[in-house]
C-alpha cells in the first residue's frame, strides 16, 4: 500500500545540513561525511549475526572500528532484515544492555541504539547511549513493538530529555512483510515527505532540530527499482534540511543488481555510498569501516 496519503507534500528545498548535535557533541558536516559502524548483537542479522553477541567481542569490534575511523557505533539487538521475526523487548534489552554499558564506558565515540521500541531506547540511553536510531520513523503499532503512536512519539521525547541524537528511518510495512509487494506512486516524494513529517513530529515532542537526522531506508519496503530511484535522487532527499544517513552496506540490492552474495558486496556498497555523499548524504552506515573511510576521504579531497 502506498504511503502517499499519510504524509504531507513535503518540505521546501533547503541547503544540506552543516552540523549534527549528538549528546554534547557537535559534528561538523560541512566538509566530511560521518561513518557509522554497524555492530549487531543478534544471532540472525544477515551479515554479522552471531559474531559479537558476547560483550567482550562486541567491545573489541567497536574499538577496531574506532581505530579504522568510525565516528559512531550503531548497536542493534533485533534483526530487521526482510522476513525477520520480531523480538520481545525484554530479550532485546538482554542482548544490548551489557554491550551498551561496556561501550559507553570504554569506547571513545558515541554509541547508538538501533531499535523501534521505547523501553529498549530508555535502557540504552540510561546506560550511556548517545543516539537513538529508530528504524520505524516514529510509527506506532510496529510488529513486535507493542506500542501505539503515542508510545512511538515518546521515543522522541525520551531522546530529547537525554540530549541525545535521533535518526528517523522510512520503512513501508514491517520486516516480516515489507518486501512482499512494496508499492509507491512516487517513491522519492513519498519517502521525502514521510521523513519530513516524522522529523516535525519529533520536534513537536521536544527534539531540537539540530539533533535529528533522517534515513530513506534503502531496502526496507522497497524494490530494487525503488531503492535505485532513491539513491539516484539523494540530493532531493538531502534537501529536506536534516542530515541524511545512507545505509547500503552489503544490502541484497546488490545481489539482485549484480548477482553478488553478502560476502561479495563490499565494492558495490562503497561505490553507492560515495556516490550518495557526493550528492549530499552526510552519514554513511556500514559494516566495512576502514575501506569506506578511505574511499570517502579520497572523494572528499577531490571536491
Amino acid at each position: 500500500m502506498s504511503t502517499r496519503d499519510a504524509v504531507s507534500a513535503g518540505p521546501p528545498a533547503v541547503p544540506v545540513a552543516a552540523s549534527w548535535h549528538v549528546r554534547g557533541r557537535v559534528f561538523d558536516l560541512s566538509n566530511r561525511a560521518l561513518v557509522m559502524g554497524v555492530l549487531n548483537v543478534t544471532p540472525d542479522s544477515f551479515f554479522d549475526g552471531g559474531r559479537y553477541t558476547e560483550p567482550r567481542a562486541a567491545l573489541e569490534r567497536a574499538l577496531a572500528m574506532y581505530d579504522e575511523g568510525a565516528d559512531l557505533i550503531d548497536v542493534g539487538g533485533e534483526s530487521t532484515r526482510p522476513g525477520a521475526a520480531p523480538v520481545a523487548a525484554d530479550e532485546e534489552i538482554r542482548r544490548i544492555a551489557p554491550v551498551i554499558e561496556l561501550l559507553a564506558s570504554r569506547c571513545p565515540i558515541p554509541v547508538s541504539i538501533d531499535t523501534r521500541k521505547t523501553e529498549v531506547a530508555r535502557v540504552a540511553l540510561d546506560l550511556g547511549a548517545s543516539l537513538v536510531n529508530d528504524v520505524s520513523g516514529l510509527r506506532g503499532g510496529t510488529a513486535g513493538g507493542g506500542e501505539d503512536a503515542g508510545g512511538a512519539r515518546e521515543r522522541a521525547a525520551l531522546a530529547a530529555r537525554h540530549g541525545a541524537g535521533l535518526v528517523l528511518m522510512h520503512m513501508q510495512g514491517d520486516p516480516q512483510t515489507m518486501q512482499k509487494d512494496p508499492r509507491y506512486a512516487d517513491v522519492v516524494g513519498e519517502v521525502r515527505g514521510f521523513l519530513y513529517d516524522a522529523a516535525r513530529r519529533a520536534e513537536e515532542a521536544g527534539m531540537p532540530r539540530e539533533a535529528i537526522a533522517v534515513d530513506p531506508g534503502i531496502g526496507f519496503g522497497k524494490s530494487v527499482e525503488h531503492s535505485l530511484a532513491l539513491l539516484k535522487r539523494t540530493a532531493d532527499l538531502a534537501s529536506c534540511g536534516y542530515p541524511l544517513l545512507i545505509g547500503v552496506s552489503r544490502k541484497s540490492l546488490f545481489e539482485k543488481l549484480l548477482g553478488l552474495s553478502a560476502d561479495e558486496r563490499l565494492e558495490a556498497g562503497i561505490a553507492a555510498a560515495v556516490a550518495c555523499v557526493l550528492r549530499g548524504a552526510r552519514i554513511v552506515r556500514t559494516h566495512d569501516v576502514r575501506p569506506t573511510v578511505r574511499a570517502l576521504r579520497t572523494a572528499e579531497a577531490l571536491l
